[in-house]
Formats: C-alpha cells, sequence, structure tokens
C-alpha cells in the first residue's frame, strides 16, 4: 500500500456490513469472521484509489497497488502488458473449471466537487463510475478466496481481472483477451455499481442488459467567409445545426422503433468571430442502440443519413465511425448462478430484476467468447440518488462487504455448477 494510504478513523468508517442480511447464510470455512476484520482496510483501499484516480489506459499506479495488495495475500498476480492492468489465479483443485471474475479500475475525465476527506487529488479526474468499489471488491474476493485455496477447499481456479480502459475506445478488455485472460475460462462473471438499488440489492436480467455503444465524429469543412455574404462561401454553422437537429431523427426512423436507436451529440463546435463564417465545423457524440441487428446496421447508416443532410449545404464531409462494443447480453445459466449466489450472500429479498439500460458496458467482448453475466450492485445512499457519470457521484460503503459476499458465493456456486 502507498505511503498516501490512510486508514478511515471515526465516524468516517461506514458501518460494517452485514447489519442483518435476512435468509442469508454465512461464508464457509469462517470467512465472513476475516471478512469483517477485512472491512475498514477495503473501505481504506477504496478511498485511497477515489482520491488517486487514473484515466483510462495510465493505470499504472492503480495496478502496482492492485498487484502488492494480492501478493499480501500469498497470490501471485501478473501485469497486463502495458502495466495497466492485472491478472490473478486463485489456484485450487487442479481438475477444477476456471472461472474468471472482472473488475474495471479506470477513471473518468471529471473534476470531484464532492466535500469528502477522500476526494479526487487528481485535477480533473475523479471515479465518477465507481470502478473504485469494483476494484476493492474484487481485491476482497482475491483475499477470501485465497484463504479457501490454502486449506484446500477452492473446487477449481478462480481467475480475477482487472481491467483497464473501460471507458474508452479501443477497449481495455481486448487488451485482456489478447493477453490471455480467458484462456481456458468456462463463465465470467462481473459487477457494476447501481445507485439506483439500496445496498443489499443486485440486479440481475437475462439477456441483453446494456446497449451497444459507437462514437461518431463529423467534421465539416468550407472556405470560409463574410457574415454579410452568406451566398459566396458555404454556411457552416447553419450545416452544423442540421447536422445536430437532424441527422439523429433521421437515423432512428432506418431501424425498427424497438431497436432503441439513440444518437446524441454531446459536442459541437464552430468559429470564433461573430461576423466571420468558419472553414471548419465538429459534431461527435455517441450511438447506442439495443439491438445486436440494428448495431450491425448503424455505421452505413449513419454515414449516408449525414451525407445526404449535408449534401445541400455544400459543406465537405469527413466522418470517423469508431465501433465501440456491443450489448453485454447475460447468458441464461450465468443469470442462475448470480441469483443463487446472491440468495446465499445476501437474502432472497437481495434479487431485484433490473432493465435494459442505454449505457455501454465493454464486459460485453468477453461475451463474445465465454458465456457470462453481469449484475448490478446495489450502492444507493440516503437522499436524492446521484446518477454514474456525475462528478458528486458517491457510494455507501456497506455495498463492499455487501460485494465481496456476493461475488465469492458467485465463484463457488460456477465452479460448482460447472463440473
Amino acid at each position: 500500500m502507498t505511503s498516501a494510504l490512510t486508514m478511515p478513523t471515526g465516524n468516517q468508517l461506514a458501518p460494517s456490513w452485514p447489519e442483518a442480511l435476512s435468509g442469508a447464510q454465512p461464508l464457509p470455512f469462517e470467512l465472513d469472521h476475516l471478512l469483517a476484520l477485512r472491512v475498514p482496510g477495503l473501505i481504506a483501499t477504496r478511498r485511497h484509489i477515489h482520491s488517486h484516480p487514473e484515466l483510462s489506459g495510465t493505470e499504472f499506479e492503480t495496478a502496482a497497488l492492485i498487484a502488492r495488495e494480492l501478493s499480501l495475500a500469498g497470490l501471485n498476480p501478473r501485469l497486463l502488458p502495458k502495466g495497466n492492468g492485472v491478472i490473478c489465479d486463485i489456484d485450487g483443485r487442479p481438475d477444477g473449471p476456471v472461472i474468471a471474475l472482472r473488475a474495471d479500475i479506470d477513471a473518468l475525465p471529471l473534476t470531484d466537487v464532492k466535500d469528502v476527506p477522500y476526494r479526487s487529488t487528481v485535477d480533473g479526474v475523479c471515479h465518477a463510475c465507481g470502478h473504485d468499489v469494483h476494484t476493492t471488491v474484487m481485491l476482497g474476493v482475491g483475499m477470501l478466496l485465497a484463504q479457501l485455496a490454502d486449506l484446500g477447499e477452492l473446487p477449481g481456479r478462480v481467475r480475477l481481472i482487472f481491467q483497464p480502459a473501460e471507458e474508452i475506445l479501443p477497449c481495455g478488455s481486448l487488451e485482456v483477451i489478447e493477453a490471455g485472460g480467458l484462456d481456458d475460462v468456462v463463465q465470467i462473471f462481473a459487477v457494476h455499481c447501481d445507485p439506483s438499488l439500496p445496498v443489499g440489492k443486485v440486479g440481475l436480467r437475462v439477456g441483453p442488459i446494456t446497449a451497444a455503444a459507437d462514437n461518431v465524429s463529423v467534421r465539416l469543412t468550407g472556405p470560409g467567409g463574410h457574415t454579410a455574404r452568406p451566398h459566396l462561401t458555404v454556411d457552416l454553422v447553419d450545416a452544423l445545426g442540421r447536422l445536430i437537429t437532424e441527422v439523429p431523427a433521421l437515423v432512428s426512423r432506418r431501424v425498427p422503433a424497438n431497436s432503441g436507436l439513440l444518437l446524441v451529440f454531446g459536442h459541437a463546435s464552430a468559429g470564433t468571430r461573430y461576423n466571420v463564417i468558419p472553414s471548419e465545423a465538429s459534431a461527435s457524440g455517441t450511438l447506442r442502440v439495443m439491438d445486436r441487428e440494428a448495431w450491425e446496421l448503424a455505421p452505413k447508416i449513419v454515414s449516408q443519413v449525414v451525407r445526404d443532410v449535408i449534401a445541400p449545404t455544400g459543406a465537405t464531409v469527413d466522418l470517423e465511425y469508431l465501433r465501440g462494443r456491443p450489448p453485454v447480453c447475460n447468458d441464461a445459466a450465468a443469470i442462475k448462478v448470480l441469483t443463487a449466489a446472491t440468495t446465499t450472500a445476501l437474502g432472497p429479498e437481495g434479487v431485484a430484476e433490473t432493465p435494459q439500460s442505454m449505457g455501454g458496458e465493454d464486459f460485453s467482448w468477453y461475451l463474445e467468447y465465454v458465456p457470462g453475466a453481469l449484475a448490478r450492485l446495489g450502492v444507493g445512499r440516503s437522499g436524492p440518488n446521484v446518477d454514474l457519470h456525475r462528478a458528486s457521484f458517491d457510494v455507501d460503503e456497506r455495498a463492499i462487504p455487501a460485494g465481496v459476499r456476493l461475488m465469492v458465493q458467485t465463484a463457488l456456486q460456477a465452479l460448482a455448477a460447472a463440473r
């Protein structure tokens, strides 16, 4: 652990979990006692990661911290080739299957606005999506499963994947796959923070649980000119306005309505002076779609519609369509495992239905190779909930031990089912 890490003290420490898990069953071999001892350290780890976030692709210190903690638990982690992610096998019985558990570790380019002792110390970078929680949960899982392995009670191998670059393209999951992260794996599982669910609840869904998500960037060019004589040039501001107002609606009309296609521009730029028609304008955004078939067609549709809309303006179009990630489609057998694990770890009332969201998640690329499932971990705080990707996002830290219990049981249930 780095010197910047300090343990939470006094009333800064969240109440331990569980307080009362109705219907939950204890973890085997007194692991609940070990988890209770680990909770203060896990919360301290989460706060350290939260206050020292790293952007996608540059998670070198976070990966080093993860590797140190896993080594202290008696495990043998290995860094990804770039040094910004970690893979660690927990070796149980050699004749057993291999189950993978994934956590993403990168932060977002946002300025932390929370008034908390663990506020980000890095200007313009913040863990606003809960990846610090995902990382901490998986560290706790590693510590507990290492104990089971030492006792000879782990019926197979569990591979912990601490993945970089979930928030950007190209996706970090592809780096993990290329590095052999899915070799011999028969199932893979992950959790993602959900502030709409309280601690102790886990959102589960068979089939698609997220949308596909791609990036679209459009650059328009023309000769430029004087705003007094737009007829002598190409009015790029007008062309940009048509792009951002007409294209999204027209694109959505090219696919069935139930595909849920949504094109939204988050950035638009043109010009620097009130009386100068610019020679360049640009817009960029995301295309999200719930349906896999419509996702396959989306690049061709967007390209055609953009060019049709801009053609009458005379502007030159340069379009970049960056393929992102398909929908996360949860395997039914994997959800059966997660349902049993949730019931065992958190009680029958812990299981909650969850809808398909328009958010994208590169966990989907793992599921192109092996079956698995993504669950939504309740982290909701008292009072109004703050959504993901907002600079004020925070969690109820009792979700950390709840998540550890869930994923330990998930690993054990999955290993038992795969034998």
